[in-house]
């Protein structure tokens, strides 16, 4: 029988943790319940879940916070955020920490309970193709545009042969962009190809994220990345 798949649920109210964790038992998960970011920090090191379900307003450390410190530490888990915030520089803060979705209070539990099955298939898929890749060895797939190389198994980047450093997301994104070259993808698209859901049409996330990639790409050779006003972007060789 397979190991039920651990989810950490962390919010100061019992009634939405309860209920959260029930949801989720029910489901065939196993949840683990904590009040606050530091009960969140140790349980992730102890417990090991597979994703965190993480509100922003905590009564000691914000989810931010604790999403920025696990990650600092080399904690890849999948985190989706939980709160009553909803703007969009909420989003865009949790996101670019690392998050990877967004449920705003109140919420459906049956969506929330899609949503983490969302976040842990493109987690599992992602892990699989990485160990396709390895398997491979040296025959595994580099992607290269122009200059640009991005190595999917090493997890690196380089252009003109400097070594780009990117957060796991960038990354995402680039290799998207990548398989894409040449083609104009929606705002849309890549919300739905890279961050595996809408976030509400939000393209503010995206937007956010390419200006990341062009920060770092762009003072190394031509631009890449281009915007096609009204639809999207797309990245192709130097004229």
């Amino acid at each position: 029988m397979t190991e039920a798949q651990r989810v950490l649920v962390v919010d100061d109210e019992p009634n939405i943790r309860d209920l959260v964790a029930v949801a989720l038992r029910f489901h065939g998960f196993a949840p683990v319940t904590a009040a606050t970011g530091e009960e969140a920090m140790r349980d992730v090191r102890t417990e090991r879940p597979d994703l965190i379900v993480l509100d922003v307003m905590l009564p000691d450390v914000d989810g931010f916070e604790v999403c920025r410190r696990l990650r600092a530490d080399g904690h890849d888990v999948p985190v989706i955020f939980l709160t009553a915030r909803d703007t969009p520089s909420d989003t865009v803060t949790g996101l670019t920490l690392g998050g990877d979705d967004y449920v705003t209070k109140p919420f459906s539990i049956d969506a929330l309970v899609a949503r983490v099955r969302a976040v842990l298939r493109r987690t599992a898929a992602a892990a699989a193709a990485a160990s396709t890749a390895t398997a491979a060895g040296s025959g595994h797939e580099v992607l290269r545009v122009a200059d640009l190389e991005l190595d999917e198994t090493g997890w690196t980047v380089r252009r003109g042969g400097t070594d780009v450093e990117l957060s796991p997301t960038e990354f995402r994104l680039l290799a998207h962009l990548m398989r894409n070259a040449g083609r104009v993808l929606s705002r849309e698209q890549l919300l739905d190809n890279v961050w595996g859901w809408s976030h509400g049409g939000n393209s503010q996330v995206v937007e956010t994220y390419i200006s990341y990639l062009r920060r770092k790409l762009d003072p190394l050779g031509p631009p890449l990345i281009h915007t096609q006003r009204g639809v999207g972007y797309t990245l192709r060789p130097p004229s």
